[in-house]
């Protein structure tokens, strides 16, 4: 069996091929999906998620990761807040046949998961990025947008600790010298301004407000993974053409769609498309340039599947 370690991971490709694999990929049956989600709550009512996540392509592969979610552990010892691993097995006969570092592979997936959804979604000439959060995601995020959107210039990073706005933009500088990286204490103008907005922050309460946004944005949201998580408003979706990673894993999974359609904000019928429409041509994607295209990045276990069988692919035959 394969061991593939996160530098090994890390790597093995740049984004725009690990984009162009994943989209091929979308260009077959996603498969069997299902996943397990358990929470704790410690004394002082913080939060903490274990949860499966399993990919069947029948015939290819099959493949399950399984996730410790703790988020405080960046506060009391700077440790991974996301933690992972992910097994891969063969597809006819069953057989385990690698073991990655599922911490890497999940920030491998989730960044080309959101390349994927801009390259289809966004504006090809977008300058200026805000980046909302600046957590463990927030790197390979970043990068993957700018690999893919060479016409970028400007990146605008906010956290909740500035600190970790600034170490990310010094961080990021010397990778991409042709675009500048600035930290900033304010969402609200930053996003007023962007053609492109990342979000990945876990929380309950909306960050992103649809008064917020200009024609021809596109929104990138990752952060909520659970019913009660979003961080866009209503309005944001009321504003939007709505499109998912994959309709089985966030429709009814996800807070930040689960709630609005609970309340009636929108209906099933405003998710206009997945990746897999996309990529196979059944929906077009953007229509003009002054449309606001929403991407909700839901990250199920059908893309770690892919995204493994890819990351397996190469570094096998290398």
């Amino acid at each position: 069996m394969l061991m593939l370690d996160a530098d090994r991971l890390l790597g093995c490709m740049p984004f725009p091929t690990l984009v162009d694999e994943l989209a091929s990929m979308h260009r077959e049956p996603i498969g069997l999906v299902d996943e397990m989600l358990m929470e704790s709550k410690d004394a002082a009512d913080n939060v903490s998620h274990f949860f499966i996540r399993t990919g069947w392509q029948p015939e290819k592969a099959v493949g399950a990761k399984v996730i410790t979610v703790f988020p405080r552990n960046n506060l009391k010892h700077d440790w991974p807040s996301i933690q992972a691993v992910y097994v891969l097995f063969e597809g006819v006969n069953g057989t385990p046949i690698a073991c990655l570092d599922g911490t890497a592979l999940t920030w491998i997936k989730t960044a080309t998961d959101s390349a994927l959804g801009s390259k289809l979604l966004s504006r090809e000439n977008v300058e200026s990025m805000l980046m909302i959060g600046a957590g463990q995601m927030a790197p390979h995020l970043v990068s993957a947008h700018c690999e893919l959107r060479t016409s970028l210039r400007q990146v605008l990073i906010w956290n909740r600790a500035p600190e970790k706005a600034k170490r990310l933009c010094a961080s990021l500088a010397p990778k991409f010298p042709q675009i500048s990286f600035i930290p900033v204490s304010e969402i609200e103008p930053s996003a007023r301004s962007a053609d492109l907005i990342c979000s990945a922050v876990g929380c309950k309460d909306p960050l992103i407000e649809g008064a917020w946004l200009k024609p021809g944005v596109h929104v990138d949201l990752i952060g909520a993974f659970t019913p009660d998580m979003r961080e866009a408003d209503d309005e944001v979706l009321k504003r939007g053409s709505l499109f998912v990673d994959a309709r089985e894993t966030t429709i009814h999974h996800i807070g930040e769609l689960m709630i609005p359609l609970a309340t009636g904000v929108i209906g099933e019928s405003d998710v206009l498309a997945d990746l897999s429409d996309l990529c196979q041509q059944r929906h077009p994607g953007r229509q003009s340039d002054d449309e606001i295209t929403v991407f909700k990045n839901g990250g199920g276990g059908h893309l770690d599947l892919m995204c493994a069988r890819i990351l397996y692919d190469s570094c096998h035959a290398s």
